[in-house]
């Protein structure tokens, strides 16, 4: 039986180094744990869900594909129900950047215990690396998958003082330029796209609140279009 994994999760489980216990929270349907498993990235998973019937889900599916005696489920609201030192790698995955950073934020324990964490914003992708770079985390690799017509970052950050991050570096990472990754040119292409139509957007509303947005983005755009000009002319 063929496990119905998306390509953005097969791409969480590519940037896993292998380890005893992998904390999957937001599991959803348990795809990810099930195939950690079976392809023996790791021995055991902590399966959260904020919410029962996900949890109920994942449960059936784990038995379904005969590794739920791998799997401690748990009903939790990030890692409040989670104890610290029960895993090495953290993912979070499927749920919006500024969620992944209140979930995070919540945990300073993460970078005393030295967790690994993979993480993959549907959402506000810029505003997470910051946060990680302002918060004590390191983005060491990024990679990108497409799924339908929709392209995914994934991140692996470690705990360890990176250096801040420019507003383009907030949109593509250091990590995510130097990967050789072969849709970085499309990804970077709607970065300057959506940046493009932000700016636009703002100057013509006036709103006040945007307003003061708007210096910082117009550095992003005008960075992330020199570097494109750049690689251009190589």
């Amino acid at each position: 039986m063929k496990l119905p994994i998306s390509k953005r999760l097969l791409l969480c489980a590519e940037l896993i180094t292998s380890c005893d216990t992998v904390a999957d929270v937001g599991t959803d349907h348990g795809y990810l744990g099930i195939y950690l498993l079976r392809q023996g990235i790791c021995r055991h998973v902590i399966a959260s869900d904020l919410r029962e019937k996900p949890l109920a889900s994942a449960r059936a599916n784990a038995a379904l594909f005969g590794v739920q005696d791998h799997i401690t489920f748990l009903q939790s609201d990030g890692l409040e129900s989670i104890p610290p030192g029960s895993f090495q790698t953290l993912v979070l995955a499927g749920m919006g950047g500024d969620l992944i950073a209140r979930i995070l934020e919540q945990a300073p324990w993460l970078k005393d215990e030295g967790v690994t964490l993979i993480l993959q914003p549907q959402s506000a992708m810029h505003d997470l690396r910051r946060f990680l770079s302002e918060t004590g985390w390191h983005i060491c690799r990024e990679r990108l998958a497409r799924d339908g017509h929709f392209l995914y970052a994934v991140m692996e950050a470690k705990p360890g003082q990176g250096s801040a991050l420019t507003p383009a570096e907030q949109y593509l990472s250091p990590a995510l330029r130097q990967s050789g990754d072969p849709l970085f040119a499309q990804y970077e292409a709607r970065m300057i796209l959506a940046l493009e139509r932000t700016v636009a957007g703002i100057e013509q509303s006036k709103d006040p609140a945007d307003l003061e947005k708007l210096d910082y983005y117009r550095a992003a755009l005008q960075e992330l279009s020199a570097q494109r000009e750049r690689s251009d002319l190589r």
